[in-house]
């Protein structure tokens, strides 16, 4: 396992562990994680604190983005797209892909590299919450 996808997957089940949404992000420079979050949307009832929104906020201004490499577990929503878009990071390893779809085309189009691992242990993790917390869920995607 890629020590950094594991890092995310960490955050992630630190964020299962609070009540919240089961997605973590890391974002590394050079080797070195330098920023680190999770959905925290349910612990502080804030909606747009997705993961990756999380993670860039916890690293804080890092200057220039573009040597950095963004992970999250599942694929970024159009808020965190456009986040990665706008931070000009050149590339997403995300851990899957299957419970939510994103949107890869839109960081594609705009010059990023989109790299789907497709996880088991992410679709499952994702797949169980989604099952245990449907209106949660819902919400967390705007279809409520």
């Amino acid at each position: 396992m890629d020590p950094y996808m594991q890092a995310a997957i960490d955050e992630a089940r630190v964020g299962l562990s609070e009540g919240g949404i089961p997605i973590g992000s890391v974002l590394v420079r050079g080797g070195t994680i330098i920023g680190r979050g999770h959905n925290r949307r349910v612990q502080l009832g804030d909606p747009i604190l997705h993961a990756e929104i999380d993670c860039l906020r916890n690293a804080g201004r890092v200057g220039s983005y573009r040597d950095t490499v963004l992970y999250s577990t599942l694929m970024p929503c159009p808020l965190c797209s456009g986040a990665a878009v706008l931070f000009k990071i050149p590339k997403v390893v995300v851990g899957e892909s299957q419970t939510f779809a994103g949107a890869p085309a839109y960081m594609r189009a705009n010059g990023i590299e989109v790299v789907d691992l497709d996880l088991p242990e992410c679709v499952e993790m994702m797949c169980e919450f989604i099952r245990v917390n449907p209106k949660l869920w819902d919400e967390d995607i705007g279809e409520l």
